[in-house]
């Protein structure tokens, strides 16, 4: 560019005429006015979180404990029991505070994108980082970022209804970038406002108000925002924890009827039973439930963003482990869409395009002109960029190249009409000049190919097709200046036809591998895509696609009935020569035959079919914002292995919230029934209000960041997908948690009861049986962390957490054990060297059936969690 360096001195760079900011620019009058955004829901404050973790009623439980205690003029237990509760306080805390950073982290990355000009380059930014000045470009599908004056644009039409309410879309014209916004509604203005969609045609605009200061910052409305969603999971587990409180509430009754009859009936026996009460109620209730279940879905939204897969719903994430079919596009998902010019055939010959950038024979020389001629000059799209590098690098030294000429006119690509046209006035020249390129078939519509035509320049594209190219047709005609105006259609263009350029779009590295592993992992993998057949037919041999059911075509589509396609589309794994509108077809199809849908898309007409499918795939680099609007998930680098990983991480998460899941289950059994038995048997309580609180400060870092961060299970894309139909429970999972916890109870009331038919005190068998339940807990802990593999074996896989949660829990017990004051305090008794190796025998004792039992299965239980029988 001219003089570049003065226009960075003064107001940025220039593009086509039009000056865009500098980054540096860009950044002061951000820091400035502030970012585009409005105000939407903010994230949880300390004090809000701390306030709902008030109203829990495990909270209520210890204060209510803590009183009864002071009460009693027991103080130091109060003031435990009450430390504990702060204590508690601060772990959920933590834990909230982690999931409302995911969650914001979240928000910030599904922030609306934009395609601005910055240091004298397209750059696609989100949103939020548009400011005052900044040139920006629309197309079909995309959301305006936010106010803006029309500088240029072609078939320009943007559906105003958010602000106006109008469903009509309205006309667009270009202004001279100087004009004051004025209000929206109405054709033939040049303004365009922030949050409206552009429906039809592109164009370049200036930006005037952000933020605050635009159209829909002035009525205060929020644009997009990711938000917590109640699943299906969700929906279950609150019935669940609903009848397990009804459950904890009524033998909360038991408990203090039974100690308040049988203990004399006095004053002291009925407060004593309160507590007992309590220490059932704490010990029934569930809180980890939900708790766990947010954190699960939230942070696996926020570490499947690591792995360039936004969540914009959470449900998609359960849903993600049950995926049977997962149906993608070729170019761009498969393929690199890194387009370079490989063939070309005009004249009845071809020519091979090599590395070699040998000279081009000049009977292809105004196939490649032309093409370019068709083209943007500053290009975008991946074909107009391969169709630029390869006449700079061929054509350099010729008459073929125009940098003179002057664009009048575009043509645009139409659903009906699969080919756009340029019209071009040379400087000296009396006519003008039209360049069409498009899809062959359009371009010999263009034409007016008759039947035989048609025949012969297909065989030359199938047999271009063959090699895996994508094809494209270029056309030439001239339209004298001397007659009327220009035509308004293309098809009004006396066209010649001057041959077809083959395109090759590599595969990206990684697809053949990860095809393979969506076959190991039971989901069959589905190409769809415009291009012939032939080209379907090489991508689909090279990622190693089943070509057994052979290739649907559009075409073909369009003349089978519903019930015929749902046959066909059983065994078929590629469909070619597919238009958008028929991707829902597909989908329902699909869907009809029970299988669970994946589906991806980038263009507006994608939408319906996105939101169709049971999880809607959007891409995020090339795809608008209709589509990713109507979509689950959005692939940040569009890369079809990135969507392989979205299912192994779906199935992890899933995965390790049925463990975390079970060892929840499993646990409270062993606590529940130590806090009923005494009772019920007239024994002397083994659990109080603070020995449960002791537990749950195991129990939740455990069930909520040790499960949270394990690692996949080594057969987990090896296994079938899970039935969504299926309980978040089965009868197995269930009836093993449960026995996992009736062995721990067995255990430990096995030696309370031997403590006390030993003679031993009351506070000595009281600190057998804790230290026992203590050490059986974190065998569930270890047990559970894998179904299929034994402790020895998973002790092998790194979890960080695991050994902070043990190791706490082992130091706070030998604290307890040793230090009087806490002794006294926990109405324990000092226990020997020999007491203390008992109890960890017998607490390990009580997970070794399940060990056993993994041996035996050689793997079986570890499909449980997962499938969920």
């Amino acid at each position: 560019m001219a003089d570049s360096n003065a226009k960075k001195a003064s107001a940025g760079f220039e593009i086509d005429g039009i000056i865009g900011l500098s980054e540096e620019g860009a950044v002061s009058r951000r820091n400035v006015e502030g970012y585009n955004e409005l105000p939407s829901s903010k994230p949880r404050s300390i004090f809000q979180i701390a306030f709902e973790v008030i109203k829990e009623p495990m909270f209520l439980l210890l204060v209510a404990g803590g009183v009864i205690y002071f009460l009693l003029g027991d103080i130091e237990e109060a003031i435990m029991l009450l430390g504990f509760v702060f204590v508690v306080m601060g772990i959920t805390l933590y834990q909230e505070s982690k999931t409302e950073r995911a969650l914001e982290a979240l928000r910030d990355l599904s922030s609306p994108r934009a395609l601005v000009l910055r240091d004298g380059e397209q750059k696609r930014i989100a949103g939020r980082e548009v400011v005052r000045g900044d040139v920006i470009f629309i197309s079909e599908g995309d959301r305006v970022p936010a106010d803006v004056v029309i500088v240029k644009c072609t078939n320009l039409s943007i559906d105003e209804s958010l602000l106006t309410g109008e469903s009509v879309p309205v006309r667009k014209t270009s202004g001279n970038g100087l004009e004051d916004m004025g209000k929206p509604g109405g054709d033939d203005l040049p303004f365009a406002y922030s949050g409206t969609l552009v429906t039809q045609g592109q164009g370049i605009a200036i930006v005037k108000s952000t933020g605050m200061r635009t159209e829909i910052g002035k009525i205060g409305k929020a644009l997009q925002s990711v938000e917590q969603e109640e699943t299906k999971l969700q929906k279950d587990t609150g019935k669940l924890v609903r009848n397990l409180a009804l459950l904890g509430l009524s033998l909360c009754s038991i408990v203090v009827v039974s100690y308040g009859l049988t203990r004399g009936n006095t004053l002291q026996s009925w407060i004593q039973g309160l507590l007992a009460g309590i220490t059932m109620a704490m010990a029934v209730l569930p809180e980890e439930f939900p708790v766990v279940l947010t954190i699960f879905l939230a942070l696996g939204a926020w570490r499947m963003s690591q792995k360039k897969v936004l969540t914009r719903r959470i449900p998609a994430i359960e849903t993600l482990g049950s995926a049977t079919v997962l149906c993608t596009d070729k170019t761009g998902t498969l393929t690199q869409n890194r387009m370079t010019v490989r063939k070309i055939f005009a004249n009845g010959n071809f020519h091979d395009v090599n590395e070699s950038k040998e000279r081009l024979p000049d009977e292809f020389h105004e196939v490649a002109e032309f093409s370019i001629l068709a083209s943007h000059r500053d290009p975008f799209d991946p074909m107009e960029k391969a169709f630029k590098k390869f006449g700079d690098e061929h054509l350099a030294d010729t008459e073929h190249l125009h940098p003179g000429w002057t664009l009048l006119q575009q043509y645009p690509l139409s659903k009906e009409l699969l080919a756009m046209s340029h019209v071009w006035k040379s400087p000296d020249g009396r006519d003008y000049v039209i360049a069409a390129k498009g899809a062959p078939e359009a371009i010999a519509d263009l034409c007016h190919f008759d039947d035989m035509e048609k025949k012969i320049l297909l065989e030359h594209i199938s047999q271009m097709a063959d090699e895996g190219l994508r094809v494209l047709g270029i056309a030439r005609a001239k339209f004298s200046e001397s007659e009327s105006e220009l035509p308004e259609i293309q098809h009004d263009f006396d066209f010649e036809f001057l041959g077809l350029i083959g395109l090759e779009d590599p595969v990206r590295p990684g697809v053949p591998e990860a095809i393979m592993e969506c076959k190991n992992a039971g989901v069959r993998v589905v190409m769809i895509t415009g291009d012939y057949p032939g080209t379907a037919r090489a991508i689909a041999s090279q990622i190693g696609l089943d070509l057994n059911g052979g290739i649907i075509t559009g075409p073909n589509m369009e003349l089978m009935g519903e019930e015929e396609l749902r046959e066909r589309i059983k065994t078929a794994h590629v469909f070619a020569r597919v238009v958008p509108e028929q991707k829902l077809r597909i989908v329902n199809a699909l869907k009809s035959n029970g299988e669970i849908v994946a589906m991806t898309g980038d263009g507006v007409n994608d939408a319906p079919a996105l939101k169709s499918a049971n999880i809607g795939i959007a891409m995020g680099g090339r795809g608008t914002d209709v589509a990713r609007e109507a979509s689950s998930l959005v692939l940040l680098d569009d890369h079809f292995a990135s969507i392989v990983q979205a299912i192994r991480q779906g199935r992890r998460i899933f995965d390790n919230l049925k463990k975390a899941m079970s060892y929840i289950l499993a646990v409270h059994v062993p606590i529940a029934g130590m806090s009923l038995l005494p009772v019920l048997l007239g024994w002397p309580l083994v659990l109080l209000p603070v020995h449960v609180v002791f537990l749950e400060l195991i129990i939740d870092p455990a069930c909520s960041i040790v499960f949270e961060v394990e690692q996949e299970e080594k057969d987990i894309m090896n296994r079938l997908p899970r039935d969504p139909k299926k309980p978040l429970f089965g009868k197995r999972t269930i009836g093993i948690s449960i026995l996992q916890g009736a062995s721990v109870l067995a255990v430990v009331f096995a030696v309370f009861a031997t403590g006390l038919l030993r003679g031993l005190g009351e506070a000595e068998a009281r600190a057998l049986a804790f230290t026992t339940l203590i050490v059986a807990n974190i065998a569930l802990i270890l047990a559970n962390r894998s179904w299929s593999r034994t402790i020895v074996s998973t002790l092998k896989v790194r979890n960080p957490a695991l050994w902070w949660v043990v190791g706490g829990a082992a130091a706070f017990l030998a604290a307890v054990l040793c230090i009087p004051t806490l002794r006294s305090t926990f109405k324990f008794a000092s226990l020997s060297i020999i007491d203390a190796a008992i109890c960890i025998a017998a607490g390990i004792l009580s997970i070794v059936w399940f060990e056993v039992l993994k041996k035996i299965n050689k793997g079986t239980p570890a499909k449980e969690p997962q499938n969920g029988n």
